[in-house]
């Protein structure tokens, strides 16, 4: 009898206890937490003193939480590590029970339970009810531990989102600076803020004569012997024309004060570092092609960057045929294509036309490029992409240069085709029963206004036997000799006439049809074009 009206107390007592564990796991800090639990101790067993203690490590000392009382050694000796239980029971004793409960973060929780009000030891009851009470403080503990975590894991992944937006934002700003002192002062002053630096010094020096010709320093007030001095730093360095470059970082600020540099600084300074290379080489170059042949080593240059752009090879898709192919006007085109592997069966294809040809257009592409590898990895809208696109585009290029952008995201597994169209023109889905469907979602092309216009997206499903054709108006309005168009016409009765066609047999067969409608014309647009069937 005895045993089952002690299963009835603590079965009328679990709803209290889910009520402590739930109060416990709205606390904010720990001190509200132990506060909280010192109320749930006090308010389950009367006793006349109730302690808690905390030890933060193994090795430091118990502190006094919400209480003043002074504690003896004798009081501290009970609270032992060493103990093969976390509670200790006493008879007669100053105190009734002591706990030294473990915590997740190896930290120590103490408690001194005192004598009960009236005298008497613990019964049963309150034994059980503290190994429940110990049970909900470490189990909400933990669950505040790993909010911690995990509000600190977001922080840090928002910093390094920032931060990869900053490092693509520096990248362009230094493209455009030929003054290298003003190339150097905005180098400078984008890493301080990156790493969150107190200061930073670059030292120019002339490598044959090993002669130091220019110090500058971020702020400009500051002794470069102090930078070089300082116990924390980091430091890169390159050569190029005969000249050393050498940046270094001097005291990483926090809350807590100055400390030192962690990985991912160093990897931004290094980044930092070859975007200043970059640009000191990039402005070399331009100088050399207007002295020696300008014209050609510009295309030279601009060729380089696109072929490293343009993919050699698609990737194989499970279920799907895959081809696309570009053919640049002269030596530099201004169109792209890409499939990107986004992982999980899906994939990004890309299909884009920047206005006007040669080097500019090249790095414009190699803008767009950099950019899609950054952004596609956070697996954003369609139309949060386009805007940051348009964004950066329109920050990085002249009044006279925007891109025509099309991207279809593809779930290979489903057949769904996520659409934005960004001025390009319209994609062709060719259904298996003959129907054609323009696809024209979108806005206005990359770059050519920052007012905030959104973007709107479509949603088709790509079903067995269905073509989906990507292109650049090189087709249609690819002219003869008598300044006559290809057409739209044209080119969709040739995809209908020749949808039967492997893909790669397909891109060949196109690009012969409009080279021979051409003729002896000469090709006034790049030709590009990609094909996607589902099998």
């Amino acid at each position: 009898m005895e045993k089952d009206s002690l299963v009835e107390k603590l079965t009328l007592q679990s709803e209290s206890f889910q009520e402590g564990f739930e109060i416990l796991c709205k606390s904010f800090t720990f001190d509200e937490m132990a506060k909280n639990f010192l109320h749930l101790l006090r308010g389950n067993f009367i006793s006349t003193k109730i302690y808690l203690l905390y030890k933060a490590t193994k090795d430091s000392d118990w502190k006094s939480i919400q209480s003043q009382e002074k504690f003896s050694d004798d009081d501290l000796s009970l609270l032992s590590l060493n103990n093969p239980t976390p509670i200790k029971y006493f008879r007669g004793e100053k105190y009734n029970a002591v706990v030294v409960l473990p915590l997740s973060d190896f930290s120590f929780l103490g408690i001194l339970i005192g004598g009960k009000l009236g005298g008497g030891e613990l019964n049963d009851f309150d034994k059980i009810t503290l190994q429940i009470l110990l049970q909900v403080f470490d189990s909400a503990h933990k669950s505040f531990i790993n909010q911690k975590n995990e509000k600190k894991l977001i922080f840090e992944l928002n910093e390094k989102v920032l931060q990869l937006n900053n490092l693509i934002d520096t990248g362009i700003e230094l493209s455009k600076y030929e003054n290298q002192k003003i190339l150097f002062e905005i180098a400078l002053g984008r890493i301080v803020i990156l790493t969150n630096a107190s200061s930073a010094l670059i030292i120019i020096s002339d490598v044959q004569n090993n002669i130091v010709e220019n110090q500058i320093t971020f702020p400009q007030n500051i002794w470069p012997e102090s930078i070089l001095s300082s116990p924390h730093k980091i430091d890169s360095f390159f050569e190029f024309d005969n000249m050393s470059y050498r940046i270094v970082l001097s005291e990483k600020e926090t809350r807590g004060g100055t400390t030192a540099f962690n990985d991912l600084d160093e990897m931004l300074l290094q980044a930092v570092t070859r975007q200043v290379h970059a640009s000191l080489e990039n402005d070399f170059l331009l100088k050399q092609s207007l002295e020696k042949e300008r014209i050609e080593k510009e295309l030279n240059l601009a060729a380089a960057i696109q072929q490293k752009i343009i993919p050699e090879k698609l990737p194989k898709i499970a279920g799907y045929q895959l081809s696309g192919i570009n053919i640049p006007s002269r030596e530099v085109g201004g169109d792209y294509y890409d499939c990107f592997d986004l992982g999980e069966g899906k994939y990004a294809l890309i299909m884009a036309d920047v206005a006007g040809k040669g080097i500019s257009a090249a790095l414009l592409v190699s803008t767009l490029n950099a950019a899609l590898h950054a952004y596609l990895e956070f697996n954003l809208p369609l139309t949060d992409l386009a805007d940051k696109l348009n964004k950066l585009i329109y920050k990085a290029s002249p009044p006279d240069k925007y891109i025509t952008f099309s991207i279809i995201v593809l779930e290979s597994d489903s057949g769904t085709l996520d659409i934005l169209n960004a001025g390009h023109n319209p994609a062709l889905l060719l259904r298996k029963d003959g129907t054609l469907e323009q696809i024209e979602a979108g806005g206005i092309g990359l770059g050519m206004l920052d007012l905030g216009i959104p973007y709107s997206g479509q949603t088709l499903s790509m079903n067995p036997g269905d073509k989906l054709f990507l292109y650049t108006d090189g087709i249609p309005e690819a002219m003869n000799s008598a300044e006559e168009e290809y057409s739209d016409e044209r080119m969709i009765s040739f995809l209908k006439e020749n949808s039967g066609q492997l893909v790669d047999e397909f891109i060949k067969l196109i690009v012969e049809d409009v080279k021979g409608y051409a003729g002896e014309a000469e090709q006034s647009d790049d030709i590009t074009s990609m094909i996607l069937t589902r099998e």
